[in-house]
């Protein structure tokens, strides 16, 4: 999933500042997940803004709401009816959720509540973990499902670089170096000789450099 954290309340004040009548859109998708952006995170932030606004002396109207989902079309013309009431809208979505709204109302600002962060797991309540570069060629299946361009700080693609100790990566003493553990996965499925192939260089233009992806399925289409 989408993981991301929320700007600094000072940061958002001033981007609210100019405007009088203020949406707070939050997502109930991958950014609830993550205690970042779902309904109740946007309660909050909205209760806050309205506090700190009130405390300064000025007045304008700050209200809330949650979609299913900010990046899926269908959800996000659920606002068109209230869309014009407000002179900007602060999102709680990821980056693909703030341009989506931005994209089906150009005519008001969709300023970004959150920072996104990265693709992820849930290793346990509160504990959000990167494990996938989005590289558009995923070889987890040579490397026991362990990624390394994820898991490798220094995202090596043929082995270990010699500075880990004792299981953990040297760049960061606290992490686990990720090619220990494509070794203990490979050698718990008795599949070491996967080590031995020679992997090219990533070929990073299915990620970047050729502008934005898409992926487009005619069969889903209507």
């Amino acid at each position: 999933m989408i993981t991301a954290e929320q700007k600094p309340i000072e940061e958002l004040k001033e981007m609210i500042a100019p405007y009088g009548r203020i949406l707070v859109l939050g997502c109930n998708s991958c950014v609830a997940e993550c205690a970042a952006g779902g309904e109740k995170e946007t309660g909050m932030l909205a209760s806050t803004l309205r506090m700190a606004v009130k405390m300064e002396g000025k007045e304008a109207l700050i209200q809330e709401k949650a979609l299913d989902r900010q990046c899926v079309n269908e959800f996000v013309i659920q606002l068109e009816e209230i869309i014009d009431q407000y002179d900007v809208v602060l999102s709680l979505g990821c980056g693909a959720g703030v341009q989506a709204v931005q994209d089906t109302y150009p005519e008001i600002p969709i300023f970004p509540a959150l920072n996104t962060a990265f693709l992820g797991e849930t290793r346990q309540q509160g504990y959000w973990l990167e494990n996938c570069l989005g590289c558009g060629d995923c070889m987890l299946h040579f490397f026991g499902g362990v990624c390394p361009l994820a898991r490798c700080s220094k995202q090596l693609l043929n082995g270990p670089c010699g500075g880990s100790m004792d299981g953990k990566c040297e760049v960061n003493k606290e992490v686990p170096c990720g090619w220990q553990l494509i070794i203990d996965r490979l050698s718990s499925f008795d599949a070491l000789e996967r080590l031995e192939e020679v992997y090219p260089p990533k070929n990073w233009s299915k990620k970047q450099g050729l502008g934005p992806r898409k992926i487009i399925r005619e069969d889903q289409q209507t």
